[in-house]
């Protein structure tokens, strides 16, 4: 396992639908290093900043809870700035800055704690990354050690998040560093954790289309049993991603407005 000193984290209150409140921002290495998620400008990250020699920036995606301080950091440290490739005009409309170079799966960023491998994590955002240090994962917002993860649509794909999350399981990391809350120290059991809660979801949403529900928000009801008070919106964003699963499957219709079992 990489040592203690390898990756820091500063947790960095932001404007952000995560419980914590916070998004974890983290430093990989200190003479030759790279700051992944600079979600906002803090007296800890700063002074962490400014004792390191930061050569590289990257975010594992550009929801603006993780990436408002990168145009910042890049000014004041004049670090190239990565951006996952094919989604530069994204990360650009993000962040203001139009990034240096560009990462695909498997791209090393080198840093004095060792190469930082990047792996393509679809599912909570089309552009959603992770980075590999070691037996270590900065998984961003694709796993966390509590509760879930929100899949939801326009953007959110249930099936690249299953993906992605079996993908992981597989490299079997010692420890995932999420950008949400605490570190996850049982990687094996958290990812199946979120797998079991993901198709459970998914074959309520089922049940219920099966059951002859045929609105939205007719299925929301029926999927979810508690209340949904100030996260409605994001329960229904993430039924609407598990319909759309379920039509691409040939499971249901789905024409946008009406579902309807195959």
């Amino acid at each position: 396992m990489t040592t203690p000193d390898t990756i820091r984290r500063i947790s960095v209150p932001v404007a952000t639908r995560a419980p914590t409140g916070a998004t974890n921002a983290h430093l990989v290495g200190d003479d030759s290093a790279l700051l992944v998620d600079p979600a906002a400008r803090t007296d800890e990250l700063d002074s962490l900043v400014a004792a390191s020699t930061v050569e590289h920036i990257a975010v594992t995606h550009t929801h603006s809870d993780h990436v408002g301080a990168v145009a910042d950091y890049t000014e004041q440290t004049g670090a190239t700035v990565w951006a996952r490739r094919w989604r530069e005009d994204r990360f650009e409309r993000a962040t203001g800055i139009e990034p240096d170079r560009t990462f695909v799966e498997g791209t090393e960023i080198e840093t004095d704690a060792g190469p930082v491998t990047a792996f393509d994590t679809p599912g909570h955002a089309v552009d959603h990354v992770a980075f590999g240090v070691g037996d270590e994962v900065l998984c961003g917002d694709l796993a966390v050690v509590e509760g879930s993860v929100v899949v939801g649509a326009p953007e959110g794909d249930v099936r690249a998040y299953l993906t992605a999350l079996r993908r992981l399981r597989a490299k079997d990391p010692a420890r995932l560093l999420p950008g949400h809350g605490p570190e996850i120290d049982d990687p094996s059991a958290t990812l199946e954790r979120l797998i079991r809660h993901r198709l459970g979801r998914e074959a309520k949403v089922r049940e219920a289309i099966q059951g002859g529900v045929t609105t939205i928000d007719d299925v929301l009801d029926a999927a979810y049993d508690r209340d949904l008070t100030g996260v409605e919106d994001l329960a229904r964003a993430t039924v609407v991603a598990h319909v759309e699963k379920l039509a691409h499957e040939g499971w249901v219709v789905w024409d946008g407005e009406r579902v309807r079992p195959l």
